[in-house]
C-alpha cells in the first residue's frame, strides 16, 4: 500500500514537473491586428517558428488576407473581419498591430480589458490624445503597449548607445543628426493597401513627418533618458504634391535641450535609403552608418575607427521573440527603452509639435510636466 502511494506522489510530481516544463516552453499564442503595413511581411514569412504561434488575424479586405495566405501558407480559417471577433475565438496573449496609426488606438481598446498585450508598429499614435488614452488602458488593466522600430534592432544605434551614455567616450552630447527614408512609398512600390493609409493625414496623422520623423524622435529620447525637449520647430514640404498631394513629403524637425539639439531629416525624397545617426559630443564623435557600420573619433587628435558589428543576440535581435520574452516574464522593459511606452509618449508629443509648428510657422515651446 505505502509503494502504491508513493508510485502515486511520484507520478504527480513528475507529471506537474512536465507540465510546467511544457508550459514555460509552449510557443506564445499572438494574433494580429490589419495586414496592410507591409512590415507585417518579416512575420509572415517565418511562421514556422517555435517561439510564437500565430492564432488569428484581423483583416476586414477579404482579398488580400487570401492573398497572403496563399503566398505564406497560414489557414484563412483564422482570419476573422474584426480585431474583437479574433480576440474572442482566439485568445491571443499578445496582439500585433500592421494596421493604420490611426487604428492604434482600437487594438488597445479591444486587447487592454481582456489582459492582452499589444506591439505596435511605430509611431505610438497618430496624436497626443490617441497616445494618452492609450497610456492610461495600459495602466488600468496593466498591460504593455510596445512600439516596434526597425532601427530598435541595429547594433550600431546600441554601440553609439553604449559609447556615448554607458562609456561616456565623447563627453556630454551636444548635436544629434539623424536621417531616415527613402525616394517614397510610391515609388518604392509599396503595396496599395498600405499606401492608401500611409498617404491619409488623418490614418497616418501625416506624410514623411510621421512614417519617418518618429525614428529619430525614437532615436534622440532613448538617448536624452526620456528626458523631454524644451522646444520643438519644423518645416515641412511638398516637393512632389502631384503624387503626394494630402500629405508632407519632406521634413526637418529641430528638437532643443537644455544643452543639447537634435535635427531630424525625415523625407521620402533621399536618392538612397537611409536610416544613419550622428551624435556628437564635447570632445569627439560616433556615426551609425548603418545597421551594422559604425565610426567613431573620440577627439579632436584621434583618428576615425570604422568597424563593422555583428548582430545582436536574441532576443534583442528583432521584435516578436522580444514581445514573446516579454510576455512570458523572461524580460523587462524598462521606461527608458526604445521599445516602451514612456519613451513613445515622448515621440508622439515631438511629432505634434512638429506638425503644430509647421502650422504656425513657429517654434512650439513644450511645457514642463509636474
Amino acid at each position: 500500500m505505502k509503494t502504491r502511494s508513493l508510485f502515486c506522489v511520484l507520478f504527480l510530481f513528475c507529471f506537474s514537473i512536465a507540465a510546467m516544463y511544457a508550459q514555460q516552453h509552449a510557443p506564445v499564442r499572438l494574433g494580429i491586428a490589419g495586414l496592410s503595413h507591409s512590415h507585417v511581411h518579416l512575420l509572415l514569412k517565418d511562421l514556422k517558428r517555435t517561439d510564437i504561434q500565430i492564432v488569428g488575424i484581423a483583416e476586414s479586405n477579404r482579398e488580400l488576407a487570401e492573398r497572403y495566405a496563399k503566398n505564406y501558407g497560414f489557414d484563412p480559417a483564422i482570419v476573422y473581419d474584426s480585431i474583437e471577433e479574433m480576440v474572442e475565438n482566439t485568445k491571443p496573449e499578445g496582439v500585433l498591430g500592421f494596421n493604420s496609426i490611426y487604428d492604434h488606438l482600437q487594438i488597445v481598446e479591444v486587447c487592454a480589458p481582456k489582459g492582452i498585450h499589444v506591439m505596435v508598429e511605430k509611431p505610438l499614435a497618430v496624436s497626443v490624445e490617441h497616445a494618452a488614452r492609450m497610456a492610461e488602458l495600459s495602466r488600468k488593466y496593466g498591460i504593455m503597449v510596445l512600439t516596434n522600430y526597425e532601427t530598435t534592432w541595429y547594433p550600431s544605434n546600441h554601440k553609439a548607445f553604449d559609447m556615448v551614455i554607458n562609456q561616456k567616450a565623447i563627453g556630454d552630447i551636444r548635436k544629434v543628426i539623424i536621417c531616415d527614408g527613402h525616394r517614397g512609398p510610391k515609388e518604392i512600390n509599396v503595396n496599395p493597401e498600405f499606401l492608401v493609409w500611409l498617404t491619409d493625414p488623418k490614418l497616418n496623422g501625416g506624410g514623411a513627418v510621421i512614417d519617418f520623423g518618429c525614428y529619430g524622435a525614437n532615436l534622440m529620447t532613448w538617448l536624452m533618458n526620456n528626458q523631454r525637449p524644451i522646444a520643438v520647430s519644423a518645416t515641412l514640404q511638398q516637393i512632389k504634391p502631384d503624387v503626394y498631394p494630402k500629405v508632407d513629403d519632406e521634413a526637418t524637425i529641430v528638437v532643443t535641450y537644455p544643452k543639447a539639439q537634435a535635427i531630424i531629416q525625415a523625407s521620402w525624397n533621399w536618392p538612397v535609403d537611409r536610416k544613419d545617426m550622428e551624435v556628437y559630443g564635447v570632445s569627439g564623435y560616433v556615426k551609425a552608418l548603418t545597421g551594422t557600420d559604425f565610426s567613431y573619433k573620440l577627439t579632436r587628435e584621434s583618428p576615425e575607427s570604422m568597424e563593422r558589428l555583428q548582430p545582436l543576440p536574441a532576443p534583442e535581435n528583432e521584435p516578436f521573440g522580444y514581445f514573446a520574452k516579454a510576455i512570458k516574464g523572461e524580460l523587462k522593459v524598462a521606461d527608458s527603452d526604445l521599445s516602451s511606452l514612456a519613451n513613445n509618449l515622448i515621440v508622439v508629443e515631438i511629432l505634434e509639435a512638429a506638425r503644430n509648428s509647421a502650422a504656425a510657422g513657429k517654434t512650439i515651446k513644450l511645457p514642463a510636466r509636474l
